[in-house]
């Protein structure tokens, strides 16, 4: 079996794990990277879908998955309608350092319209730093993050494609509110925010 290994993103997977237990059902990785999210939440979920538009990312998810039940890994493009036509709908939608690599708001538009009714739409997302208060933000969590990345024995390249964000967290939660009324926007540590929004 492929290692298990720790990064900001990984710091998340608990939590959404945890989330998605409460449901069950049906869940997808939007953006599911080598598959360790994928492979964390075949473990409370009946089915789990992964979709990455990386080639080489999507071969590594496959090989994570081998011999795993219920469990799918497309290569394909979420904003393509022929990529996910015929996919249904979800209890869990988790989008873990992806949303910054797509349009933010056919991105969240999407995404949405994968979430069942009574599911939940779980966004980890980065965003850029444009006020004085993000920078004085994430000036403060330098040290902590650093402190914990040592603890864990932090893997930050898993050779998966990167981008920089382009929104900031206040453009992000204007997107929210107008495209995801009721969703809940919140900083977090390492870095990044977290967007819930349940249908």
């Amino acid at each position: 079996m492929p290692e298990r290994y720790w990064n900001h993103n990984v710091a998340f997977h608990d939590e959404l794990v945890a989330d998605a237990a409460t449901r069950g059902g049906r869940a997808i990785d939007v953006g599911c990277g080598e598959g360790l999210l994928l492979e964390r939440l075949a473990e409370v979920c009946e089915e789990v879908v992964g979709i990455d538009l990386d080639p080489v990312t999507v071969e590594r998810a496959r090989a994570r998955l081998d011999g795993t039940a219920g469990t799918t890994v497309l290569g394909a493009d979420i904003l393509d309608p022929a990529s996910t036509r015929g996919l249904g709908v979800f209890q869990t939608v988790s989008c873990v350092a992806v949303l910054h690599h797509l349009p933010l708001e056919s991105g969240l538009g999407h995404l949405a319209g994968l979430v069942a009714p009574g599911g939940r739409l779980i966004v980890v997302g980065l965003a850029a730093n444009k006020s004085a208060w993000d920078w004085i933000v994430s000036g403060l969590a330098v040290l902590p993050i650093r402190a914990a990345g040592i603890w864990h024995h932090e893997t930050p390249d898993i050779g998966v494609p990167l981008a920089e964000p382009s929104e900031s967290l206040a453009e992000i939660r204007r997107a929210a509110a107008r495209l995801l009324p009721g969703s809940r926007v919140r900083r977090r540590l390492y870095y990044r925010y977290t967007l819930v929004w349940d249908r």
